[in-house]
């Protein structure tokens, strides 16, 4: 007996409010020639996905709406929630597990979109591109002399969480003659370090002694409030902090109080505490900042690649194969999981 048609279901997040695909490339080329794997969209955009919206879906891929346990308390026949991306904090993965629900993220997709946003963040905060831009728009040339800019030549990177996009960014900044870099990373051990030339040191060593501290940790319980008031007096008066991972790992009061005082040289910040950031943020009266609505690294390249990663899991779990990127493997043992995946699943 064959399997049953496979439901491939977007978040409305991916539409407009027309309906029509705001993205150029979100991965559908993968799904071609699968034509057991039907897509649909959600009709509504949510905060949270409601277990309504799923209805007979075998995957959501989901962009940005948070996944709680009511999501998928009628997870029946749904067979995996599929971030679009990497971050899954808004994710209730403990509740996924317990209804037989996957989570997987796109591991790797985003590691170059995101190292090229933070390189090009480091340049031009090291060049004061925003006060120079505005010097111009504001006919103030003869005051270019008083915002000297500095090279990433010497200089040292260092980065809290040793991920991909971290060594992408380390990478790629080769060519640039900068100090070897360092890390705090209390999940990677100093062999694995030493093969990237990354140095191994404290987050307090770190904070000290780095020229541009680059975060690139999951937002977990443990690195809730990370960096506050007592890490950013650590930090150089000169040095500047980049957020491209997630708000909460920084506490924002103590930070506009650094910069508006001039405690350190700046920060650039894709993520926030509030998401989304729907009126002028405090952080926009400053000039030693540079903002971005968490998406300093959506590019064409990023959504395909992301999309494509996406599709994939759903094309692996219909034909029977374990995707990549499962945060919660111990699923796959599950009884009631074996049971859904058999009725979807062509191989079984």
């Amino acid at each position: 007996m064959s399997a049953r048609p496979f439901i491939a279901t977007w978040t409305a997040d991916f539409c407009d409010s027309a309906g029509v695909q705001k993205y150029r490339d979100i991965g559908l080329s993968v799904l071609a020639g699968h034509p057991h794997i039907q897509q649909h969209v959600f009709q509504e955009h949510r905060k949270e996905i409601g277990a309504d919206q799923i209805d007979d879906a075998q995957g959501v891929i989901v962009l940005t709406p948070a996944v709680t346990c009511q999501s998928v308390s009628k997870a029946d026949n749904l067979l995996v929630m599929a971030r679009f991306g990497v971050g899954y904090d808004a994710v209730d993965v403990k509740a996924c597990t317990a209804a037989a629900v996957l989570v997987t993220i796109t591991s790797g997709a985003v590691d170059r979109p995101v190292a090229e946003a933070t390189i090009g963040w480091m340049i031009a905060l090291s060049h004061h591109v925003r006060i120079k831009d505005g010097l111009v728009r504001t006919g103030q040339w003869d005051e270019r002399s008083k915002h000297m800019g500095r090279e990433l030549r010497d200089r040292t990177l260092g980065v809290i969480g040793l991920g991909g996009i971290a060594r992408k960014t380390i990478a790629l900044l080769r060519g640039f003659e900068m100090k070897p870099p360092i890390a705090f990373d209390p999940f990677v051990d100093e062999a694995m370090a030493a093969t990237l030339g990354v140095r191994l040191v404290t987050l307090e060593e770190l904070l000290r002694q780095a020229d541009f501290v680059s975060i690139h940790c999951p937002l977990t319980e443990r690195t809730r409030g990370l960096i506050g008031v007592r890490e950013l007096a650590l930090m150089k008066s000169d040095a500047y902090l980049l957020n491209t991972a997630r708000g909460g790992i920084v506490d924002e009061d103590a930070l506009y109080d650094a910069l508006k005082n001039h405690r350190i040289g700046g920060a650039a910040l894709d993520c926030f505490a509030q998401e989304p950031v729907t009126a002028p943020h405090r952080f926009g009266e400053l000039e030693n900042v540079l903002l971005a609505p968490h998406s300093i690294s959506w590019t064409d390249e990023l959504f395909r690649d992301i999309g494509r990663a996406g599709c994939q899991v759903m094309v692996d779990l219909s034909l029977g194969k374990k995707p990549n990127g499962v945060l919660n493997p111990e699923v796959f043992g599950q009884p009631a999981f074996q049971e859904k995946w058999k009725r979807y699943s062509s191989s079984h």
